[in-house]
């Protein structure tokens, strides 16, 4: 049985619970035990007593006790685990661009992009349907919340995955959204500024605008269509990387929530009419390149609910020149 362990957290690792990170790891070892060995301070993250949903970032360094024949055995190396064709089908249908470095994918609604306590079908488990001609199934380098559509960047090697990582933590890359909000927001253009915390509410944690103890969250927005006062066709271009920040931005800050967002909105989020999922879509991300090459720009269709609005108000979704202009100016 092997000692003590002390493991830093890999750039792709990053961003995630810590019993997530024993689940991918470590799949062998139950809830139960790991549930114990923190209780009991046997893990611990850098030097620190940690919980099950301790947040974990690159360059942390965990404590892993011996864990035994039932957990002992790391999961790097472990094979892919076994993939439908259907759901191989939808991945591979979802891929959008592709090279030697890196696959961007239009994320569908509805699928997590990890697995948690009550989640058995998650886009980190169909990732080996996405080898391609690759050595390895390609890494998660950011998240989508499981209702948003739209980009998701993956990287097809370690190496690929820390310079990914290192930019969206530099946020050097810039990322664009659509979403159709309840009401016509005024003024048509400009920037929310409002610090966002986590908090219990309930049986469940929920993102909150706040003064105190919050992280500071930005977001710029611009007005592109409007079905008269009812409702309007936004884009939203996140400058940090909080949690739920738009959802929060646009419905507690800004009192225009995402239609089909119930979590945030309530039932003000569902008019008549329309289906009652969530109308916020990662629509276009902007990679710079070294030299003097050209930014990478990849943009994502809308999911059929999305594109069923569009129609129904009708919005012409058709690819602006360049959907990033109207925010060539915002400092």
């Amino acid at each position: 049985m092997a000692g003590v362990a002390t493991l830093e957290i890999a750039p792709e690792d990053g961003d995630q619970r810590l019993d997530r990170w024993f689940r991918r790891h470590y799949p062998a070892l139950g809830h139960g035990r790991l549930e114990k060995l923190l209780r009991t301070g046997q893990i611990r993250v850098n030097g620190k007593r940690a919980r099950a949903g301790t947040r974990l970032a690159p360059g942390d360094r965990v404590r892993v006790p011996p864990l035994g024949d039932d957990g002992e055995k790391r999961a790097q190396n472990r094979p892919d685990p076994p993939i439908d064709e259907a759901d191989a089908a939808m991945m591979q249908a979802a891929v959008i661009y592709r090279d030697a470095d890196m696959i961007a994918l239009n994320k569908p609604p509805g699928l997590p992009v990890q697995g948690g306590s009550k989640v058995a079908r998650h886009l980190d488990g169909l990732l080996g349907a996405l080898r391609f001609d690759a050595a390895e199934a390609p890494r998660l380098v950011h998240r989508l919340d499981r209702d948003t559509s739209g980009i998701l960047l993956l990287a097809r090697h370690a190496a690929a995955a820390r310079e990914l990582t290192a930019l969206f933590r530099s946020r050097s890359l810039r990322k664009l959204y659509w979403g159709l909000v309840v009401g016509v927001p005024k003024p048509p253009q400009g920037r929310i500024d409002a610090p966002l915390a986590k908090r219990q509410v309930g049986a469940g944690e929920r993102v909150v605008a706040t003064v105190q103890g919050g992280q500071r969250a930005i977001t710029d927005y611009t007005l592109i269509e409007t079905a008269g006062r009812r409702l309007a066709w936004i884009a939203l271009m996140p400058r940090t990387g909080r949690t739920h920040q738009l959802r929060t931005h646009t419905a507690s800050v800004f009192g225009h929530p995402v239609v089909g967002d119930g979590k945030y909105g309530g039932e003000a989020a569902f008019p008549a009419g329309f289906e009652p999922r969530l109308h916020l879509h990662a629509r276009a991300l902007e990679l710079p390149r070294p030299g003097n090459k050209a930014p990478l720009v990849f943009t994502a269709p809308l999911p059929p609910h999305m594109a069923a609005a569009w129609r129904f108000l009708g919005f012409d979704p058709a690819p602006a020149v360049d959907e990033f202009a109207p925010f060539e100016d915002a400092p």
